[in-house]
């Protein structure tokens, strides 16, 4: 883990998609639909640019949908156990193929995959993509799974709740009935007996909040009495590591595990190690939202990088639209000391608000002191979500999902402000105002900085916040300030929260010196951020001086001079003296 990872996730649903004049609750016909193709060496060096190391193209896997596409031979699904006309990327409907909205020849879906893949290698860039193996679509089937697969529950006893050889869990006589209509006539939903829905809803009546449109899979977990089991292999276990290696062939770089938590550890220590076995440089990163977790899920179960939402994510947060202080940030660095470098990083993703939007932050200008921490903090990767880079406001009501802040999963849709940078594939930024260009410029510097300030992507942290708290030039509640340093190079780093610029002048301590192995002095340094430079003074009798703009930072950068060179300067010295 050498090199800073810094992930762009994009929906290729809407990433593409040009239609400036989408309706609420549209159709693919009258919204349109993005595509692989669509994803050309054009847009990827553009991504590239922006510092993007990986992408993680989201929902590429066939899942359910209101689209019939019964002519291709893929069964149609059933419009009332579907969510919006598109349908959820995460109610998967085939494990082995590639949903058919995003190609441009339904038939060639699967090589169109495989090109973008290579295209996406070919610019620098590796590939990530999902793997949802909590629970899949209620009318799970696979077209084109290799000979001897055989489909989720197709050996499954349905007369009992759990069974360690049953794929699902059932609510044995007892009809599936959600709080919802599901049809009349040919067109109704009929499932007897009930299966357990994706969230542990384990009875028959999920409402519209549940996730009623997927199953939940069993991994031999009885969650009747809570026992376990685990040996022999569960057939779960196995159809899912099939599922792994058929992907990993492909070969993308990693996967993103979705809701990784409510999988067993013991599965994924097994399924990871046979997959690394041999691929073993792709990555797996694991979404889950508890921190009582972290170090089982990557000693024991083996993942490379988690989800740092409850911790980081939340905490930036609270500072930007509540009233916690910036000085709460050193409880995360300390929640997570020893494995940090595990952390994925983000300010936006499909799950969560926008950041510009009025339900977050209200202003896209603002992101500045999140993003430098987010980027700088720990030499984990970083997740930008398509648009952020952009101001993206997902204020639009597209129909399934409601303005409520966040950009749609579930509708056929076109983002505006990717929709503009994008133009039809010129990928030039010429339709952008100021305001979205000046924001991808701030996002390009940040996260190249991160990338390549090895200081940043290896080194050492120092919270400098413990000698500041009473610092009457730094406000605690608003700044928060710390060292990343690799060999002889020092970054000071500090970010401010509130609307005034600050004359800061903040203290480091002698500890700093010592742990980190600084020589004190005066030298060069230059702000990363403007590109400033000037002649500062590192030392533990007097404080660091810099201003510090409101919702803005600094990222100030020292070289000291090696021991080695300080050795020889020393003895040159000594012999001209004599």
């Amino acid at each position: 883990m050498n090199d800073k990872i810094i992930i762009y996730q994009m929906l290729p649903r809407l990433f593409t998609n040009a239609n400036s004049h989408c309706m609420p609750n549209g159709t693919i016909e009258q919204n349109g639909c993005g595509k692989l193709n669509e994803i050309t060496t054009t847009v990827l060096n553009s991504i590239a640019e922006l510092g993007a190391t990986h992408i993680w193209y989201t929902g590429v896997i066939e899942h359910a949908t209101k689209t019939d596409y019964s002519r291709y031979g893929i069964r149609r699904d059933n419009p009332h156990i579907v969510k919006g006309n598109a349908g959820s990327p995460y109610a998967i409907k085939d494990y082995y193929d590639i949903d058919p909205d995003l190609a441009v020849s339904v038939p060639d879906r699967m090589k169109e995959f495989e090109a973008l893949i290579k295209r996406t290698h070919d610019c620098g860039l590796k590939v990530i993509m999902d793997f949802v193996p909590n629970h899949v679509a209620r009318q799970y089937h696979s077209d084109v799974a290799p000979a001897g697969v055989k489909d989720f529950s197709a050996d499954d006893n349905m007369d009992v709740f759990f069974s360690p050889n049953n794929n699902f869990y059932y609510i044995p006589r007892q009809k599936f009935s959600p709080s919802f209509d599901l049809g009349n006539g040919e067109d109704a939903y009929i499932e007897f007996p009930a299966k357990a829905s994706g969230n542990d809803c384990f009875n028959a009546f999920p409402n519209q909040y549940d996730w009623y449109e997927t199953v939940k899979l069993n991994y031999g977990i009885d969650y009747g009495d809570g026992s376990t089991h685990f040996d022999p292999i569960p057939d779960t276990w196995k159809k899912m590591l099939n599922i792994l290696r058929f992907w990993a062939s492909k070969g993308i770089d990693g996967f993103r595990c979705d809701m990784a938590h409510m999988v067993p550890v013991e599965f994924w220590t097994w399924a990871i190690d046979a997959v690394k076995e041999k691929y073993p440089k792709i990555i797996f990163i694991a979404e889950l939202y508890d921190v009582g977790i972290y170090r089982d899920f990557i000693y024991r179960a083996g993942f490379d990088y988690l989800y740092d939402k409850v911790n980081l994510y939340d905490t930036l947060r609270g500072i930007r639209c509540g009233n916690i202080s910036a000085a709460q940030l050193t409880c995360c660095w300390q929640t997570v000391e020893g494995i940090s470098n595990h952390m994925l990083n983000f300010l936006e993703n499909h799950d969560e608000q926008r950041f510009a939007s009025q339900e977050y932050a209200g202003d896209a200008t603002l992101i500045i002191p999140s993003l430098v921490i987010c980027s700088t903090v720990n030499c984990g990767p970083i997740m930008i979500y398509a648009g952020q880079e952009l101001g993206e406001k997902g204020d639009d009501a597209e129909g399934f999902s409601g303005k409520d802040g966040r950009t749609t999963i579930f509708d056929y849709w076109s983002v505006p402000s990717i929709r503009q940078w994008y133009d039809n594939g010129k990928c030039d930024g010429a339709n952008l105002d100021e305001t979205g260009k000046k924001l991808r410029e701030i996002h390009t510097l940040i996260l190249n900085i991160s990338k390549k300030e090895k200081a940043i992507s290896k080194g050492g942290f120092f919270d400098l916040m413990y000698v500041n708290y009473t610092n009457p030039t730094l406000n605690p509640h608003n700044v928060f300030t710390y060292l990343r340093h690799f060999e002889n190079e020092v970054l000071l780093i500090a970010a401010n929260f509130s609307n005034n610029e600050f004359d800061c002048r903040i203290n480091i301590p002698q500890h700093a010196f010592d742990t980190l192995g600084m020589t004190s002095g005066e030298y060069m340094a230059t702000n990363l951020l403007t590109g400033k430079r000037a002649k500062k003074k590192l030392s533990p009798e007097e404080p660091f001086q810099t201003k510090l703009p409101g919702n803005n930072a600094v990222i100030w950068k020292f070289k000291m001079a090696n021991k080695n060179d300080a050795d020889q300067n020393k003895n040159k010295k000594t012999q001209n003296k004599q």
